[in-house]
């Protein structure tokens, strides 16, 4: 029978608001799937593992490797890019930004950068990237490559793990630290003053003021074991899935009842803490998601449905099938989110 799994980020509440949060959320679908099930176990995460808990599942299911989630040779090939050779990472332009007494990295969805504007910031950075022996290129506005075969033993942290935290615990570490710190020092110098910067400023948009590399992999990818689709991810993640799979519906899923599924509505709130909109996104995921997939599962489409739900430093892994969801003695309860 078909089975298939369901990646959502940050769908797990910190467990300081998780009793309010679960107690006004209206999800009685996600309430069945969570509670009517075979499997149900809750995993610890190190963040000593510098990504977030869904980018090293996706890693390991990719056979791409584990720990800092090695991704960027697939997302290479993702974006038409694939590469024979090298050791490459993932760049992203960003903006670093005081906070207090420390460096923070505001989410790069914030940025807003269009493809104009990063074009001409990439093709400002590259000579310097060129003169240190390091190929740059260009995937879209918020999704660059760096070929960087000496740094392949930096440790690097994904930008959602490190964004809104103390970055100086999340930059690279290693041997060819300041290398690095010195090539980015250059950029951010380059930066500064661009005409690019200055017209963000006009519009009262942040500035693009650094990069952020993480992602490091040997290339060529290794090819996917596995069916992947993505709805509202970020570029480089929905990059891993078939380009006519990036934009996943339930009903496409239902109507191919396999592979894996990566749903990226909740991971802006959850990095920012905005749990009211969190709450929309569980709603529309409720609305859009659970209540066909439940269904899928109660009249036999989806023989056997896994949900892997995230945070920083833990996921519960839940499956479900028909047969569980006749148990009609484990009532339906959205606190089994966080117990």
């Amino acid at each position: 029978m078909a089975s298939t799994t369901v990646v959502l980020p940050f769908a797990l509440p910190p467990p300081e608001l998780a009793a309010d949060l679960t107690r006004v959320l209206q999800a009685p679908a996600l309430a069945a799937l969570i509670s009517r099930h075979g499997l149900r176990k809750l995993h610890a995460f190190d963040p000593a593992d510098r990504v977030l808990p869904h980018e090293s599942w996706l890693a390991r299911a990719l056979g791409s490797g584990q720990g800092a989630a090695p991704l960027a040779a697939a997302a290479l090939r993702g974006f038409g890019l694939e590469r024979n050779e090298g050791y490459w990472f993932i760049v992203h332009p960003i903006h670093i930004q005081l906070a207090r007494n420390h460096l923070l990295m505001a989410d790069p969805r914030q940025l807003r950068l269009d493809e104009a504007d990063s074009r001409a910031l990439f093709d400002a950075a590259r000579p310097y990237f060129d003169e240190v022996g390091k190929t740059l290129l260009y995937g879209d506005a918020e999704t660059w490559f760096m070929r960087a075969d000496e740094w392949s033993v930096l440790r690097t942290a994904s930008p959602d793990a490190a964004a809104g935290v103390n970055l100086s615990d999340w930059m690279p570490e290693g041997p060819n630290t300041l290398a690095f710190r010195k090539l980015q020092n250059e950029i951010q110098m380059l930066w500064h003053e661009h005409p690019v910067n200055q017209g963000r400023e006009a519009r009262r948009l942040p500035p693009v003021n650094s990069f952020w590399m993480w992602g490091g992999a040997a290339a060529p990818a290794p090819q996917a074991p596995l069916k992947l689709a993505s709805c509202e991810c970020p570029a480089w993640l929905a990059a891993l899935a078939p380009a006519d799979a990036r934009a996943a519906s339930a009903s496409a899923l239902l109507a191919a009842p396999d592979g894996v599924t990566v749903l990226g509505q909740l991971i802006a709130p959850g990095l920012g803490g905005d749990w009211s909109a969190w709450l929309l996104e569980m709603q529309c995921l409720e609305q859009e998601w659970f209540a066909p997939l439940l269904q899928g599962v109660k009249d036999g489409r989806i023989g056997n449905l896994t949900l892997i739900l995230g945070q920083r430093d833990r996921w519960l892994e839940v499956r479900t099938n028909k047969m569980a969801q006749h148990k009609f003695w484990c009532a339906p309860k959205l606190k089994n989110l966080h117990t």
